[in-house]
């Protein structure tokens, strides 16, 4: 089995590129559902981003790298309200990462 750490960082960078320009192009996948089913979204991928930078981006910066513009205008233009449902689930998800 090939560890991640093995994993060349030109091929990871173009991995993370393609999986952040998906995440833009798909606007309806809600964060909560992104929760809900894999315990992570874009605010956790930007946060990472931030955290990996060493202090170089803060979370509004990785954040605004990953959503292609800051977080609150991308909330503001996509972003629908939870129902409980989509909560629960998040929440049942999220336990799992623990």
């Amino acid at each position: 089995m090939t560890m991640i750490e093995d994993l060349d960082d030109t091929v990871a960078a173009a991995a993370f590129r393609r999986l952040v320009h998906h995440l833009r192009h798909r606007s309806d996948a809600q964060n909560v559902d992104l929760m809900g089913l894999a315990g992570f979204c874009r605010n956790c991928l930007g946060d990472w981003v931030s955290e990996a930078s060493g202090g170089e981006l803060d979370k509004e910066a990785g954040r605004a790298l990953v959503y292609g513009m800051p977080y609150a205008q991308w909330k503001a233009e996509h972003q629908t309200a939870a129902t409980p449902e989509q909560i629960a689930r998040m929440q049942e998800s999220v336990a799992k990462n623990a």
